[in-house]
């Protein structure tokens, strides 16, 4: 392994300046909700995921993934994707709405779980101040190809603009539908169980303390961060009631976060990668000995 190596993106990507935001818990939550409106790519979930039993540790290992597939080096990434490959090839699930059997890496769902991800960043970061232009914009779908095809996508099937994308979803949307899998699941997302790992006092305190109606505050910002024909789908559900009400909480939110300490803001992969980053600009100007 190339210690000095930056991995997919680097310092100078949009990808980095975009995932130093600690909002994009939000967005990661967002896209959850997003993710949960296609049938097929909802049956595959709910028929391999013990995501109910262990909802936590699923949100922890995905953070991981997204976070070394940001911050690891290469090989660290290309180990991640090929992992990730491995275990979805493994999987099947049963189409809701004809009973025959597919795989999960079908590269439809691929698709649709990768662009619902990357756009869910963007647009949690964007309306919560982050600022970006629209050529940052383009750049961060056209960097985020790169992951797409650690998964097992050919890069080019991906969007890599602002107007792929929208695109892209007005294809997707006739697909779309409430079910009662995409319900039960919003309802988890909004309510989970708290850790098992905490004791009876942090419980007690999480359910009956700021924390637990700090979450559901998270929650319900995310179901408003919902593209309007998502929320449609959704019931209209989300606390705030309009678009300027949900920019202005999820701004909120943002101030609120990236006011916490560096260390709680960042993770330990980040602080490597910013290391690893800093050492290779300094050995590209030290001076060469003859």
């Amino acid at each position: 392994m190339n210690v000095l190596d930056v991995g997919l993106f680097g310092p100078d990507s949009v990808t980095w300046k975009l995932h130093q935001e600690p909002i994009l818990l939000v967005a990661g939550l967002r896209s959850l909700y997003l993710q949960a409106l296609h049938p097929r790519a909802m049956a595959g979930v709910a028929q391999n995921s013990n995501y109910r039993q262990d909802a936590w540790g699923r949100l922890i290992r995905t953070a991981e993934y997204v976070g070394t597939i940001v911050y690891g080096t290469t090989e660290e990434a290309e180990q991640a994707g090929q992992r990730l490959r491995r275990l979805h090839a493994r999987m099947t699930a049963l189409d809701p709405t004809t009973g025959g059997r597919f795989r999960i890496d079908e590269p439809d769902l691929l698709r649709w779980v990768h662009v619902t991800e990357v756009e869910s960043f963007l647009d949690t970061a964007r309306r919560a101040g982050v600022p970006l232009d629209a050529d940052e914009v383009d750049r961060y779908y056209t960097e985020q190809r790169r992951a797409a095809a650690l998964v097992g996508l050919a890069p080019e099937s991906v969007p890599g603009t602002a107007a792929g994308v929208a695109h892209y979803y007005q294809r997707v949307r006739p697909e779309l539908r409430m079910t009662r899998e995409a319900a039960e699941t919003a309802l988890f997302l909004t309510a989970p169980p708290l850790p098992w790992k905490l004791g009876l006092p942090a419980r007690i305190a999480l359910n009956l303390g700021p924390p637990r109606w700090a979450y559901l505050g998270i929650a319900g910002t995310a179901l408003a961060l919902l593209p309007p024909w998502a929320r449609r789908l959704y019931g209209g559900l989300g606390l705030p009631t309009t678009a300027l009400s949900a920019d202005v909480a999820v701004r909120a939110l943002r101030l609120a976060l990236t006011a916490l300490p560096r260390d709680w803001r960042e993770s330990p992969m980040q602080r490597a990668a910013r290391d690893r980053a800093a050492r290779l600009t300094a050995s590209a100007t030290e001076p060469t000995t003859r």
